[in-house]
């Protein structure tokens, strides 16, 4: 490709990190040029390597996380709570009619997982911890078969606050009419996160052993044995609509931090004139609350073009620029899914505006708008402009700034989708091998 990048992060799996820095670059030839990017995040936080095993990250150091992706990808996260104590010491929740066993092979290579067995008498079998959770909340818990596959997550204000789930396969059987939603998330090797979402609050909750899918709220039967059981791993109550990485407690509520990556580049960086910006890029939640923002800026409102998953909106991303506080393009494009991976390119010059998503335009080309004098844009923030401000909340696997707009030949080869064989093309476009 004739255009070569003022400033790219991740390219090629390309990361380097330290505290209070990730690195970005320019290449130039055989030379490089450092366009770091300023971090921040007052807490610790967990992410998975390179190896597939659960890692705590420093004070202030980015996190590249590695679940389900060889190359890695930039992990940014809200601010969030896990209310419930005793997150991973179950042995310390109240137990009914269960036994429990510590120190088990468990998720991204932790050795921290608990096998929860039944006992033989005729009636529920279950953990439950107190929690203290109001409006809008998520329960998640990490969980595998073993002889058992049946598992349910519930809560005790009404007996329409329950969610069943197969372990075998990941399925989600019966789920109360109070929960809005039940998921099973492959993690791998057998493991499931399985996160239900509610608008109630809740006192207490529950996870039980189940004998089908299709049972109800903590269900009694008749174990037939006491060493049939499952594994369970990290529980968690966040209040939001989505579970994030895994916050441990102990005897107390813990708080991980927002992650805030800004401030890379200056105005030789920069063509204020035309130019693209690119990102592969993956949100959180499909249902974005709260405007998640990739943007270049002058570091004001006036003058900037984003890249943005926003308020509101359902699968859906948007592109927009403003000039003088005026906007001059906006374009929001519905996708399948924004919490997988897609490639955003956003380019721009006077007259000419059009956004390109996995190889396809995104409506026809804007042929009318004006963009900026020489010399305005002076940062790229994954934010809303140069502050805390609109935080990206997702996974950034590659970003890019060209100083040239480009052709439609050129955006599609940047966005399309590519795979490193034959083979995983095929499988990735349901052929048949």
């Amino acid at each position: 490709m004739a255009a070569n990048p003022s400033i790219q992060l991740g390219t090629d799996g390309n990361w380097a990190i330290k505290e209070d820095n990730l690195l970005a670059y320019k290449e130039d030839g055989t030379r490089f040029f450092n366009k770091e990017f300023d971090f921040t995040r007052n807490t610790t936080a967990t992410f998975v390597d390179q190896n597939g095993l659960i890692q705590e990250s420093d004070t202030n150091t980015p996190r590249i996380d590695f679940t389900d992706d060889a190359t890695g990808h930039l992990l940014l996260e809200p601010q969030r709570t896990n209310l419930l104590l005793q997150s991973n010491s179950f042995n310390g929740w109240t137990k009914n009619d269960i036994t429990l066993t510590s120190s088990q092979s468990g998720v991204y290579g932790s050795n921290n997982a608990w096998l929860i067995q039944q006992n033989t008498n005729s009636s529920r079998h279950n953990i439950y911890k107190s929690v203290s959770s109001s409006g809008t909340h998520t329960f998640s818990i990490y969980a595998k078969a073993k002889e058992l596959q049946y598992i349910q997550i519930a809560s005790v204000q009404t007996a329409d606050e329950y969610a069943n789930f197969d372990l075998s396969d990941g399925s989600v059987g019966n789920v109360g009419s109070r929960f809005l939603d039940a998921k099973a998330t492959s993690v791998g090797n057998g493991w499931y996160r399985l996160s239900v979402y509610t608008n109630n609050g809740s006192n207490f909750l529950y996870i039980s052993l189940i004998q089908s899918k299709t049972d109800g709220w903590l269900q009694s039967f008749s174990g037939s044995n006491s060493t049939d059981g499952l594994y369970i791993q990290h529980a968690q109550v966040e209040s939001n609509s989505y579970p994030t990485s895994i916050i441990e407690t102990t005897s107390s509520q813990v708080t991980r931090n927002a992650d805030i990556c800004n401030n890379s580049g200056s105005a030789q960086d920069f063509n204020s004139e035309e130019g693209v910006i690119y990102g592969e890029i993956a949100a959180l939640e499909s249902t974005s609350l709260g405007s998640k923002f990739i943007s270049i800026s002058d570091e004001t409102y006036n003058n900037r073009a984003s890249i943005l998953f926003s308020n509101g909106s359902t699968n859906q991303i948007r592109c927009f620029l403003r000039v003088g506080g005026v906007s001059q393009v906006d374009k929001s494009t519905n996708i399948t899914d924004v919490t997988d991976f897609n490639k955003v390119a956003f380019s721009f010059k006077e007259n000419e505006f059009k956004v390109f998503i996995n190889g396809s335009q995104s409506g026809s080309t804007d042929t009318s708008g004006s963009v900026w004098t020489s010399g305005t844009i002076t940062k790229l923030s994954l934010t809303e402009i140069n502050s805390a401000l609109g935080a990206f909340n997702g996974k950034v696997r590659n970003l890019k700034v060209f100083k040239r707009a480009m052709s439609d030949g050129e955006l599609y080869l940047l966005t399309v989708p590519q795979y490193q064989s034959y083979q995983e093309m095929a499988t990735a476009l349901n052929y048949t091998l």
